[in-house]
Order: C-alpha cells, then structure tokens, then sequence
C-alpha cells in the first residue's frame, strides 16, 4: 500500500511562507540552491555559526551582533554564541507601539480584556519603574505565583527590561511545591495573585500566598494582583499580610512614566530560571539566557511555525510550563497573544473552539492530551465552528498518538499543518518540530529544528535509522541552559545531559527517524519497558489502548515481579464503565494485533484517575514508586497528587 501524506502545504501559500522567504535569501547569499529542507537543514548544522547569524539578520533582532558569533574551544558546554552581542529581550518584544492588540484574555469565568501595543508598553514601562524603585536590579529574582492574566506578562517584560531574573509558578502548585522551586532561587520580590477561577470554582488564594512568602526571607517585597476581588476587597486583604501591597499601589506612583530604560546585556544574561517536573526529586533551577531564547524562538515562531505580523497565537499552558514562555515570545514576531486561564471543558467542551472562533485565531496550540479528550468526547469543530482563519495546529506535552492526527484532519481542519512539536523546559523550545513547507505523515513529527543537530543513537553510541534510540544532539545550539542554579561547578548541569553519551546531548526521550525524515517519540527514555531485554516506549502501548472507545487514558509501568519485570497497565475507563474479563482480553489482543506479542502486559488494572504533572505529562515513575512503596518525592509537582493513592497496594499485583 503507498502510503499519502495527511497534509501538503498548498504551494502558492508556501512561496508566502517566512521559511521560503530564508531559504531564498541564503540561496542568494551562497549562490547555490537546496534541493529540500533536509538539504537546508544539513547547511544550517554544517555552518552553524553563518546559519544563526542569518536568524539574527532573518528575524531582525534589535542589538549590537557583535563580530563573533560562536567560540567552542572544547566541545558543546565550552560553547558561547555571540559574546560580544548587546541586546534586550524585552526591547525586542516590544517594538510596535501602535493602536493594534499586542494580547487578549479571557478566563473561564468569561471575561474578555485586551491591550494594545502602545497600552502594554505603558504598562511595562510603569512596572519596571516600580520595580527599580523597590531596588530590583539587573541578576535578582522576581517571582510571579500567578495565572496566565495579562499582568503576568507585564511583569515578566518589566523584569527582562531591567536586566532582572523571572520566574513563575502556576497557582496549581501548592505551598510546598512553590517552595521547592522559589525557595533555591532566594527571589527579592513576589508577585501573587488573589485567588484562580478553575472548573467552574472561585479559588481564593491569599492564605497560600500569605505562607508562601513567610517562607521566602530575601523577599523586600510581596504585590498582590487582583484577579477573582476587585481592588478595594484586595487592598482591605492584604493589609494583614507582611510586606504586601496591591498591584495598584505597587504601581501607583509610576503613573507619569511613559519610556522604558531598557539594560543592554550580553547574549547569555540569565533571563528565565525554569523548573524540571520534580516528580524524581527536588526540581532542578534551569537558567535561561535571553540572547538564546530570543534568537531560538524567533526562528521557531517565524521558519516553523510562519507567524507573521497581526497573526494571532494561542497556547492552552499555566505560568507553570516553558509553553507559556514560548507564547510569549510571540510578540517578537508581531503576532497578537491569545491568553486563556482556566479549565479547558470548563462549562462547556466546545470553550477554547468557542475562543478560537471569536478570536480568529491562527496558531492554535494544545497538549495532546487535549486532542485525545477531545476525541473522545466526540468534538468535531470542523462542523460546529468557523476556522477559517487557523493555519496551524501545534501538539506537545507528550506524543500525539497517530489517531490523533487523524482526529485533527477529519473532525477539526483538514486544511492546516499539524505540528507535533517536541523539546523541553531543558531548553525552553525544540529540537523536532513543524515544517510549513512539508507533508504531514501520521503519527510523525514533521522535521527536526534547522540548526539543531538532532539524531537518534542506539547504546553503543551509533546513529541509527529506522530503529529506536535516544534523542541526541551533538551540536550546540544558542538555547542550551546557561546553568543550573546552585550549581556553581557545573556538575549537576552535566549530570543531567551529558553524562550518557560524554560530549553530547542526551535528551532522555526514546524515539525513531522515519524514512520521511520525521521523528516518532515513545516516551521518556527512563520510563521505557523492557520485557525479554527489548526495550519498548511507553507511548507504543498508549497508542493502542486508547484506540478503544471504552478508555480514556492510561498508564503502564514495569513491576519488580519475581526476579522479573512484568508490565501493568492501568486504565481509566468511560464514566460508568468497569473492567471485566472481556474488555482485558479485548485490550491485550488490540495491542498484540497493532504492536507485537512483547507489547502486552501482564496485569491490566483499572483506576479512577491518572497522575500528571501540571503540564499534562503522565508521571510513569511517580507510579512505579508508589506501586513499589517507595516515597514519591515532591507530590507538590503534580497537578492531581490524590490520584497516587488509586496505586497503592493494589490486589490484583500482588498475585
């Protein structure tokens, strides 16, 4: 059977393309032509140094480039790119001043608020005023406990102006989980807001705040922003708690401010300290630079996903997840941020295709987990709503299983590009991703990310095709982690990355390079099966057991068994389902019909709920711990840690 692509690009829309427009221009440059993008993509690996120049120039960031652009005297961690730059990430997000919206909100509660471009920058401006004036200077942290309201924002363009570090929090964490993160990084000032409108509740959450701060001893100040209380409630509120004001006298005195004094720092100023899950230990502090993440997002926002100016770009993410950053980093290519806060089936399973239609959006992101819930609720926006406008599609958080590409092309647009997308908070972007110019095959991440040096190795250290691996990279790349925090010779940074394979790389994900030149993930490298000695991802089960329209989700894990490892299936069915006999026998015979006999477990066990983390990601070693009875540390990283106690001390696994 020949096999056809799901999706191609229309080739009088891809000639309008950003990507066709940077392969035009370097062709020009060079005097040569590339026959593909794998041709432009070897180019971009082969001369990295003249490749990330041409982003800078492509992208137009505003800064002094500097005359070098990459020194590596001894392999990828030794790397510097552009060490005699001068730049501003905020400057370079807020270069439009205009009347046009440069972000819109809406939460679940249904309230609709906008700023244009000319308003943001105001509002930043009178922010990173207030900040200097409470002594915030360029290297001290600034937290934000806080959902995805336009504020959040605000502050995080207030503090890149400054020179200042930022970090944020969801307000899904709870104490002990905020603590574990903004604890180790000692910041100077928090921002909280008063409380989260979630599943169609109202979340007060100054007590939450209140502790949180009493445990931070740096903190000169804590600002609390009104989101579920008008002022006047908040300001009555906060009087009680140490340090506090409201974010309308935080800001009230910087009411005359109109300019921005924005700090030119070099390309790898610490910008961003992001968090790893934390569902294996204390969270490691992941610091980003602000040259990196600039020059990485702009090629991602305008060469893989052709975000042009007056686009308008949506992702479902919290303040808790590198999604948000990445968003974010939207207004640097012109594009208007869609921001939605909240449940995404609060009240209604239509809300964020209601959202998407009213603001016409563009760029629609979500995880995958989305897109599977939603096709077992049997959504089909392609008959209930206008999409005209949505050129792209973009999945992550975990694989998008191949029915999920399916479901995207017959029940919500057959006319756009899916962009499975797949990277990391390790380095807040990508290395396999979406390609405007190429087919969409099923179950296939389109590309990987031009200059990132991507490859699948076997254990011995070889590249392999074909055939499951480790995701590596064996070039450095400008978005590399400047360092961990608290980690002042470096050796935990390369613990976590290149301790595997020394010199390279090594991402943690299982996954194979198809014959298209796509990627197909299977899941953490960590959490793999390993039944007979071959090794399986976990996402190569979850493909075939959620085909079944009886299961929501699940999750598999190896059991210590018998000086054996045996693999147990958890299922969480359909409301009002159980599991019996005949529905395990169907399961097991779906996946040794769509996989092989060696994918099938042993023991399928259903459970009323599954854990994940709070970007959606489910926690295969959290179970593995308790199903052993061993401690899962830092429950605080979940989003639902109660779903832990359905694993423990299970019957049916002790038989």
């Amino acid at each position: 059977m020949t096999l056809r692509p799901l999706w191609q690009p229309d080739p009088y829309a891809a000639s309008a393309t950003h990507l066709h427009a940077f392969r035009r221009d370097i062709e020009r440059r060079l005097g040569r032509r590339f026959a593909d993008y794998p041709a432009l993509h070897a180019w971009s690996i082969a001369q990295r140094a003249d490749f990330w120049s041409a982003v800078w120039d492509y992208c137009d960031v505003v800064g002094e480039k500097g005359a070098r652009v990459l020194v590596e005297p001894d392999g990828m961690r030794s790397a510097q790119w552009f060490p005699d730059a001068r730049l501003n990430f905020c400057r370079n997000l807020l270069r439009q001043r205009g009347p046009h919206e440069a972000l819109v909100f809406r939460g679940e509660a249904g309230v609709r608020r906008s700023l244009s471009h000319q308003q943001l920058y105001k509002q930043v401006a009178e922010c990173a005023a207030a900040l200097r004036a409470a002594g915030v200077v360029q290297g001290d942290r600034v937290a934000a406990y806080m959902p995805n309201i336009p504020e959040t924002v605000v502050i995080m363009l207030a503090c890149a102006s400054l020179g200042a570090i930022f970090s944020s929090a969801s307000p899904d964490f709870g104490v002990a989980g905020v603590l574990d993160r903004f604890g180790q990084i000692a910041p100077k000032v928090l921002f909280a807001a008063d409380g989260v409108f979630y599943g169609g509740k109202r979340i007060p959450g100054l007590d939450r705040v209140a502790q949180v701060a009493a445990c931070l001893p740096t903190l000169t100040q804590l600002v609390v922003v009104p989101y579920i209380e008008a002022e006047s409630p908040v300001v009555a509120h906060v009087q009680a708690i140490p340090l506090a004001c409201s974010w309308q006298h935080f800001l009230a005195a910087q009411a005359a401010v109109t300019e921005i004094d924005f700090v030119p720092l070099p390309f790898d100023a610490p910008l961003y300290i992001l968090y790893s899950s934390g569902t294996t230990g204390m969270p490691k502090c992941i610091v980003h630079g602000a040259g990196g993440t600039l020059l990485q997002h702009l090629k991602e926002h305008q060469l893989h996903c052709d975000v042009h100016p007056g686009d308008r770009l949506f992702y479902y993410t919290t303040c808790g997840w590198m999604m948000w950053n990445w968003l974010v980093s939207g207004l640097a290519s012109g594009a208007t941020l869609i921001l939605y806060d909240g449940a995404p089936f609060a009240g209604r399973d239509n809300m964020l295709w209601d959202y998407a239609e009213a603001e016409r959006m563009t760029h629609f992101g979500v995880s995958a987990k989305y897109l599977d819930a939603a096709a077992k609720l049997a959504l089909k926006p392609a008959q209930t709503h206008d999409l005209s406008y949505l050129r792209m599609l973009m999945s992550t958080g975990s694989p998008l299983m191949a029915e999920g590409f399916e479901y995207v092309y017959r029940d919500i647009k057959r006319d756009l590009c899916l962009a499975s997308i797949s990277g990391g908070t390790d380095i807040v972007s990508c290395f396999v991703l979406g390609n405007p110019l190429a087919p969409v095959w099923r179950g296939e991440i389109q590309c990987k990310g031009l200059g990132m040096a991507v490859a699948v190795w076997n254990e011995h250290g070889e590249p392999v095709f074909g055939e499951k691996g480790e995701l590596v990279c064996t070039e450095a790349f400008p978005s590399m982690p400047v360092m961990f925090w608290n980690d002042a010779d470096g050796s935990r940074y390369r613990s976590a990355y290149f301790s595997r394979f020394p010199g390279v790389w090594c991402h943690g994900d299982w996954c194979e390079e198809t014959a298209q030149g796509g990627m197909i993930i299977y899941g953490r490298s960590d959490a793999t099966l390993n039944p007979g000695g071959v090794r399986i991802g976990t996402a190569e089960i979850y493909r075939q057991v959620e085909r079944l329209p009886e299961v929501m989700e699940s999750i598999v894990i190896g059991q210590d068994w018998q000086h054996d490892v045996r693999a147990v299936l958890f299922v969480r069915l359909c409301e009002g389902l159980v599991l019996d006999d005949a529905l395990i026998a169907r399961i097991k015979q779906t996946i040794r019909d769509n996989a092989s006999p060696r994918h099938v477990p042993d023991c399928v066990v259903q459970v009323a709920d599954i854990p994940r983390t709070q970007s959606g990601k489910l926690v295969e070693l959290a179970v593995r711990a308790v199903v052993h009875g061993l401690p899962v540390r830092n429950i605080e990283a979940l989003a639902n840690p109660d779903a832990l106690r359905y694993f423990q001390d299970r019957p049916e696994l002790r038989a």
